[in-house]
């Protein structure tokens, strides 16, 4: 099959690390198929455009996957210069699109809505099958953000482009395991029958990881010091994910070989490491921002991993969860501690570690974790293997062929 996966921001994960079209497309690839990915030639979370002269779209290999950038105008943070380059890129997709061969299946994502729609359009208009993946719950999130109110005009407009998606696509992926809570909680369970959605969360690439994790390590003391028991945060340091009140939890830790190390950056890590000094908390260190490739070498030395929420989307989490970091701490192999309250929420499902319902239990979840019984320890390490096996992108890319196959 000659397949297309329409996504905003999946330019190669050099430029950007979120790289789930990249790896569906190595993976497809892999089987036979021929693949593009169409994307815009702004890199999200940065100042660099892909294209630098007029071009109005450009095509690029890399890795042996075809990607095509389509010319958009640069933006920085979420002012209307990123809602114009949203747009513009919906609006230019046709146009671009129109020079290549006729696919047979148009893999169109959201976030953002409208070029998911144009994507599923463009599947009516050339008809082959259309899967819309829903990888962010538009307008959803801006609600629970407290973005905008449920009445706001913008919210209703795009609750109707979503609804619209969800009815025309020939099949809707999405990332959250619950999400057909949401449609009913919607009203839309008549138009939008169960048997069109699937499920298909994030995961890792078990090859490239453990890829990574032999060919890519770093020297840090803290990292390879054996008397450390060392709690490894990686992710941004943002007031999103309210990493002040870890700094909170770990001043309650007694056991002096107890070690947060945080690996990552973002606008309140300047803050919070002002903070570790005047209030001397000796057991968190700041490490700073490395590339992705150092990810997997950084969690697998870890002790414990820990996926730390602000709470601020929690109302989000009612239909699932699926954050990138959670996938690479299952890889990594090692026991994980969640502070994030979720449902359908796959640390609890192959009991990988210990979920709470806030951080203030961290130290309790630490204790016992470093207290287990080895055959305990070891019946985790062996579910968390599971879990890597069910998320690693080989078999996620064959749940995405199959649903496909299914469209009829």
């Amino acid at each position: 099959m000659n397949i297309w996966l329409i996504n905003h921001y999946a330019v190669p994960p050099q430029y950007y690390p979120l790289a789930r079209q990249t790896y569906f497309a190595k993976h497809l690839m892999a089987m036979g198929h021929t693949v593009t990915i169409f994307a815009a030639s702004t890199v999200h979370n940065s100042n660099q455009n892909l294209i630098t002269d007029g071009s109005k779209w450009q095509e690029d290999t890399v890795d042996g996957v075809h990607y095509v950038y389509i010319k958009c105008k640069d933006y920085y943070g979420n002012g209307l210069k990123r809602v114009y380059n949203i747009c513009e890129f919906a609006w230019k997709l046709p146009g671009v699109c129109k020079h290549f061969p006729r696919p047979d299946a148009i893999v169109a994502t959201s976030m953002p809505p409208t070029s998911c729609a144009v994507g599923i359009h463009l599947a009516r208009k050339y008809q082959c099958k259309g899967i819309a993946e829903i990888a962010d719950l538009w307008p959803e999130s801006i609600v629970a953000y407290g973005i905008a109110g449920p009445k706001n005009p913008a919210v209703i407009a795009l609750r109707k482009l979503e609804k619209w998606i969800y009815k025309k696509a020939d099949a809707v992926v999405f990332t959250m395991e619950g999400a057909y809570d949401y449609i009913e909680e919607q009203g839309w369970e008549k138009e939008i029958p169960r048997s069109k959605v699937y499920y298909i969360n994030n995961g890792v690439d078990l090859e490239q990881f453990y890829y990574n994790r032999d060919h890519y390590q770093i020297e840090d003391g803290d990292l390879q010091n054996p008397d450390i028991y060392k709690v490894i945060y990686t992710g941004s340091i943002r007031q999103v994910n309210n990493l002040g009140l870890l700094l909170d939890v770990a001043k309650q830790i007694e056991d002096l070989c107890v070690k947060f190390l945080i690996w990552g950056d973002g606008n309140e890590r300047e803050m919070l490491e002002r903070r570790v000094l005047e209030e001397g908390i000796h057991n968190v260190i700041f490490k700073g921002k490395v590339e992705k490739k150092y990810i997997p070498f950084i969690v697998s030395q870890a002790d414990i991993n820990l996926i730390h929420g602000g709470h601020r989307g929690e109302a989000l989490f009612r239909f699932g969860i699926s954050p990138n970091k959670m996938f690479d701490c299952f890889a990594a192999g090692k026991p994980i501690i969640m502070d994030v309250s979720a449902k359908y929420n796959p640390v609890e499902q192959f009991q990988a570690g210990i979920c709470l319902r806030c951080a203030a239990d961290l130290p309790e979840a630490i204790s016992h974790i470093r207290q287990m019984q080895e055959l305990e320890y070891d019946a985790m390490c062996d579910n968390i293997q599971q879990a890597a096996a069910q998320f690693d992108f080989q078999m996620l890319t064959k749940k995405l062929l199959q649903v496909i196959d299914e469209v009829k």
